[in-house]
């Protein structure tokens, strides 16, 4: 699982980010459950440190979920890794995370249902190197690290195939990934994988470098709000509002830079200089992008191509026992139906 924790850093975000969406909250579900907030039980939604994933603060920050008819409990994890179970065992209802988390957690025996894309990492997940190493083939025989079954550790997997190589070609070391950055940056590691702000802490070692990341990658790292697959057949006009609640928030912070900006600098504990550091570094999806990402395809552009490609890397590297059955993994009813209200379908 990919632990995306943090002391005192930044958040990424695309501040010039312009989304044309609706405000208008959705309507097309409907079920037995009274469509007021104050009527009904509060949904659980957990995020942790992502850059992706901080507009949620704005949003609950800005009453913007109440605007929306639907009453969410934000609950913040400082570890990622917890929030992935308690969603895996509902104590949430829904939850930030990777794809690549999500098919572990499903091929675990988990019932979720990604509904919105949240981002693609653009290069803040990284394979660094110390000095000597130019070339991924130069790390045949080398000890490299990163958190077995993460994002990360994928990325570093993509980029061995790339070169001819697999993991048994180097010797591998699974660690967390702040022990995995520390351990590098003291000397005892050849290599590392990890994701920012643990990327500045690796590239401290004198001479080393980033030797590629997840920008040679498009679309291989993505995070999404995830929900239980109960919480869509009983309550699937409050997913409904939570997708709305998202698209506009994004419209929000377009609107009002600075005002979210420190929003999202004081969740994230940090200054705008450490902020704007990582900001390149994470695309947030639009509304149009969020459609194309449903849309089957033959490239990591599509969702359905990504989770078939990962769940394979999954099962090879012993990570999972079985190929889960990625049918049912996606639901883009509440983007489009969102979308048909904006007049983008």
């Amino acid at each position: 699982m990919k632990v995306r924790n943090m002391l005192s850093w930044f958040c990424v975000f695309l501040v010039s980010l312009i989304v044309t969406v609706s405000c208008t909250p959705s309507q097309t579900h409907t079920s037995n459950t009274a469509s007021t907030p104050s009527a009904i039980k509060a949904i659980q939604i957990g995020f942790s440190a992502w850059p992706g994933w901080f507009p949620w603060q704005v949003a609950q920050e800005q009453d913007l979920f109440t605007a929306n008819k639907v009453k969410a409990n934000l609950k913040w994890f400082d570890g990622y890794l917890d929030s992935i179970n308690a969603l895996a065992t509902t104590q949430l209802d829904g939850n930030s995370q990777t794809l690549n988390d999500t098919i572990s957690s499903v091929a675990a025996g988990a019932d979720l249902v990604i509904v919105l894309t949240n981002d693609n990492s653009q290069g803040n997940d990284q394979i660094i190197v110390r000095q000597g190493i130019n070339s991924i083939k130069d790390l045949k025989g080398k000890k490299v690290a990163a958190e077995e079954g993460t994002v990360d550790h994928f990325l570093l997997l993509l980029g061995l195939e790339k070169a001819g190589l697999t993991q048994a070609d180097i010797q591998f070391q699974p660690l967390e990934t702040g022990a995995a950055a520390a351990a590098f940056a003291a000397g005892k590691l050849d290599a590392v994988g990890v994701f920012a702000p643990f990327t500045s802490k690796a590239l401290l070692l004198p001479g080393s470098k980033t030797l590629f990341s997840s920008t040679d990658f498009p679309g291989a790292i993505s995070d999404h709000l995830v929900v239980t697959r109960k919480m869509i057949q009983e309550r699937p006009q409050d997913v409904q509002a939570l997708v709305n609640t998202w698209f506009e928030t994004l419209k929000f912070i377009a609107a009002n830079k600075q005002k979210a900006t420190e929003i999202i600098a004081k969740r994230a504990g940090t200054n705008l200089k450490e902020y704007q550091q990582y900001e390149a570094g994470t695309a947030i999806f639009t509304l149009e992008q969020n459609l194309k990402a449903f849309a089957p395809g033959n490239d990591r552009a599509s969702l359905s191509f990504t989770a078939k490609e990962i769940s394979k890397s999954l099962l090879k590297s012993g990570l999972i026992k079985q190929e889960p059955d990625l049918s049912k993994l996606f639901d883009d009813r509440f983007v489009k139906a969102y979308a048909d209200k904006a007049g983008k379908v």
